[in-house]
């Protein structure tokens, strides 16, 4: 089992009227502390599969601006998970910006690794990359569902950034992470987010999914995070 980490934010977040969705409203927690779903092996057999879509058309910006604020609680996405994330948290301007922390352990590697702004050996990694997603239903869907996907805390997590550039858009089949005991965490957490957002996957992504969560088959599925639809307010390219 991998410890949870500290700096939990645990706070519930309510939907707003305005974002026209009846959806999940619970607020940020990560995906390795809402594990309280069902087994994610059996998870993975609801998943469509499909094969790979092209990625003709796919730019960042068609999931809206980088780390917008779509809970609505005045600090952006990145800074809320970095909150999450990471110990010994310190801050630039009151509770929000986050000025320096340290992953402990970074869940990728099971390496200690240190965070300070301007100069930073952590990214928060999007679990399924933006990129796969678009090749895998994203591009049909209405600009609010991809704004909510790229902010939703249920797929991010602070992670060491040069073993998070090694992934690029990398799958389940194609990618896992070097830190073998956090590999049932973090493909649970792709089944989960690849659920609640109706994504496809591979037959040689599902294959990849069902032979690493049989090595753990009372993993349970993560839930929560954010609705999968962001307020009206916001747009993408």
């Amino acid at each position: 089992m991998v410890r949870p980490r500290g700096g939990v934010a645990a706070a519930v977040l309510v939907l707003l009227a305005v974002s026209g969705c009846a959806e999940q409203t619970t607020g940020v927690a990560g995906p390795e502390d809402t594990a309280a779903g069902g087994a994610a092996l059996t998870a993975v057999d609801s998943l469509t599969v499909k094969g790979r879509a092209p990625k003709t058309g796919f730019d960042r910006d068609r999931f809206g601006t980088a780390w917008a604020d779509t809970d609505s609680n005045r600090c952006d996405t990145r800074d809320d998970i970095l909150k999450r994330d990471l110990e010994d948290v310190k801050f630039s301007d009151g509770a929000c910006k986050v000025a320096s922390g340290r992953l402990d352990p970074d869940p990728y590697t099971g390496k200690d690794v240190a965070f300070a702004r301007g100069r930073s050996q952590v990214d928060i990694d999007h679990i399924v990359a933006l990129s796969d997603a678009w090749q895998k239903g994203a591009q049909k869907w209405e600009a609010s569902k991809r704004i909510a996907l790229a902010n939703d805390p249920l797929n991010l997590l602070a992670v060491d950034a040069g073993t998070n550039r090694s992934k690029g858009d990398g799958d389940t089949a194609t990618w896992l992470p070097p830190n073998k005991r956090y590999r049932c965490t973090y493909v649970a957490a792709q089944v989960a987010v690849k659920r609640k957002y109706d994504l496809w996957v591979t037959g040689a992504e599902k294959s990849a999914m069902k032979r690493v969560l049989s090595g753990c088959p009372g993993q349970k599925l993560p839930e929560g995070g954010n609705p999968t639809r962001a307020p009206e307010r916001f747009h993408a390219g």
